[in-house]
């Protein structure tokens, strides 16, 4: 990949799920670039709409042409049609927000959601995010269909989240990578507890195809005060049953097919 691909892709994705922008000299730091040429990419992809100028200090933000075409593309390859309903009932019958996350090229992306939460606390995060594979439980659901090693390379290749960016119980190693996913095979899913947001706890199940290679994931996630073993206990079985039935519609879905 270019140089120039490479940054004008990790602008893209640095400003994506900031409306509020970011300075230039931020995006310059966190993407370790010359100022002279971060600033003509931001030129040039404002001049060509997909960037705008907001705020009083004139910072970047993405214009809704990246939304449109992530949207756009969500509907023809048949996502939200196929997933919806299964998860429309699992967040019904679990009271939490429902998430579905695809697989492709070693990054998983959440793509279709369905709240249960109707009072009180509700963890609600933008879609078209890519998980941190280390500390999602979707990722670590994923993660836990592929061998240790796969599952170490594809980690190493995103890098590990740090507790101060993530949750404080984020797993920073191979150790304890390891470990999460050993329990995540022994009981078929994936727990996670204030380890990709303080406060809020996670569970995941891999959607697998008939191939039996995985797709994707499905979640279930909310406040740590709702979360208590018994509970969690009650909506595993359900959990399951939706990722098993996501699992046979994946032939359906062009975006599930692997």
């Amino acid at each position: 990949m270019s140089g120039v691909l490479e940054r004008t892709l990790g602008i893209l994705e640095l400003l994506a799920g900031r409306p509020e922008g970011l300075p230039l000299a931020e995006i310059v730091e966190r993407l370790d670039c010359p100022k002279s040429g971060a600033h003509r990419l931001l030129a040039d992809l404002a001049t060509a709409g997909w960037v705008r100028r907001v705020g009083e200090r004139g910072d970047y933000a993405l214009t809704l042409r990246l939304a449109a075409l992530g949207l756009a593309d969500l509907a023809a390859v048949g996502v939200v049609d196929v997933a919806q309903p299964f998860l429309d009932r699992l967040a019904e019958a679990s009271g939490e927000l429902v998430r579905l996350s695809v697989w492709s090229d070693g990054r998983l992306t959440w793509v279709a959601k369905a709240q249960g939460a109707r009072s009180g606390l509700r963890y609600d995060p933008d879609q078209g995010q890519e998980a941190r594979l280390s500390c999602s439980a979707g990722g670590l659901a994923v993660l836990s269909r592929l061998g240790d090693d796969e599952a170490l390379t594809a980690v190493a290749r995103q890098g590990f989240g740090a507790p101060a960016d993530y949750g404080p119980n984020a797993v920073t190693g191979p150790s304890g990578l390891l470990a999460a996913l050993a329990e995540a095979r022994a009981r078929g899913w994936s727990l996670t507890v204030e380890t990709f947001t303080p406060g809020m706890t996670a569970m995941a199940a891999p959607i697998v195809g008939p191939d039996g290679e995985p797709r994707g994931a499905v979640s279930i996630a909310g406040p740590c005060v709702r979360f208590s073993a018994e509970r969690i206990a009650a909506v595993a079985p359900l959990l399951l049953a939706a990722a098993a039935d996501l699992g046979r519609a994946a032939d359906a879905c062009p975006a599930l097919r692997g």
